[in-house]
């Protein structure tokens, strides 16, 4: 049970209301998994604390300080230039006790890349199941294995509650580099502001492009260089070889082989891929080495669902962005009218971008 402070704080009407809902679902959903959303949730609630006190404290560490005082100024920044929204978000902050703030279970049939989605009212249906401890996360993952399917757990530093709370900046946050870290707010903020139910693809290109652009505009606000993208070109390059690798599974387990030979050949095609990115690291990226863990680990259907998901439309995003002359008002109004559209012709228009701006 969680007790609540004696003063109230402001987001205790929506907590309410988050628990309310999370009664209403239990006699169609898991009991367990919906007071742990609640728990977690209510927990963050309780323990933020307000920048601004934090950085006025003189008993807060400096390097802690130096580190609100950076996400507080980006904070300010997506507001007075990306046109985020202005709100209580990022201007707290809860020192978690754990690495990450949840832990994602992403799940697939053993002879699928299809994930296994889960729906929930406010997000609507998303492919993972997230929760904020780890030990519960291993034991849903666990408990799917035991059904036969292919599952992954990963640790997730920030989140967006889409606007329902105050979302705080977290001390999993602060590990990141400064542009990873201002990035992160312009991407959860862009979350708050447009946000399509049930289409993750559409949802995350958005945020991913807004974090990308704003991160450049940020940057030479602060007269700092021009990334070098080093970094997302070899990202891009490792994206498209596991999307290879998710392709030629998909193939696979559509050809109608017996179990024993989708068996053989997802070995097969997992061995391959792992020869396939030597050649590839070894031809452009010699001294780069930051994916082979990921690769020595065991790999499965669901360990691929997240690639490709933050960055599948980004390119289109990019056409809408050029097409608003740069303007964030009207670039957010003419993605804002696409997710009001259906998934269908919402997919079908940012194809035809894909087409017209490869």
């Amino acid at each position: 049970m969680i007790r609540l402070p004696a003063l109230v704080h402001a987001d205790f009407p929506r907590f309410i209301a988050l628990a309310a809902m999370s009664v209403g679902l239990c006699a169609c959903g898991s009991i367990r998994y919906y007071a742990q959303a609640v728990h977690g949730q209510g927990e963050l609630v309780l323990k933020r604390r307000p920048v601004r006190k934090l950085l006025a404290d003189p008993a807060t560490d400096p390097k802690l300080a130096a580190r609100l005082s950076l996400a507080l100024a980006a904070r300010e920044f997506a507001s007075r230039q990306l046109g985020l929204p202005d709100n209580r978000s990022y201007t707290g902050y809860v020192a978690l006790q754990r690495p990450y703030v949840v832990w994602n279970v992403f799940a697939t049939p053993r002879y699928s890349v299809a994930a296994i989605r889960h729906c929930f009212p406010v997000a609507g249906c998303v492919a993972y199941r997230g929760w904020f401890s780890e030990q519960a996360a291993q034991a849903d993952a666990v408990r799917m294995q035991r059904r036969g399917d292919d599952v992954w757990v990963g640790g997730v530093p920030a989140y967006s509650t889409l606007g329902w709370f105050a979302d705080p900046i977290l001390s999993s946050m602060l590990r990141w580099d400064d542009d990873e870290l201002a990035g992160t707010i312009f991407h959860e903020l862009a979350h708050q502001l447009i946000y399509a139910k049930g289409d993750t693809a559409f949802n995350e290109s958005f945020a991913s492009f807004v974090q990308a652009e704003g991160l450049r505009e940020w940057r030479a606000a602060r007269g700092l260089p021009p990334d070098d993208g080093h970094a997302q070109a070899m990202a891009d390059g490792f994206t498209r070889l596991v999307l290879d690798l998710r392709e030629r599974l998909k193939k696979l387990y559509a050809s109608g082989a017996d179990t024993e030979a989708m068996e053989a050949g997802k070995q097969r095609e997992i061995a391959a891929f792992r020869e396939r990115y030597a050649q590839w690291r070894d031809a452009h990226w010699p001294n780069e080495h930051r994916y082979d863990d990921w690769v020595a680990k065991p790999i499965n259907n669901a360990r691929l669902l997240p690639f490709g998901l933050y960055d599948q439309w980004t390119p289109a995003f990019a056409a809408i962005f050029r097409a608003s002359s740069a303007q964030w008002p009207a670039f957010y109004a003419r993605v804002r009218a696409l997710a009001r559209e259906s998934k269908a012709k919402r997919d079908a228009a940012l194809e035809g971008l894909l087409c017209d701006h490869p």
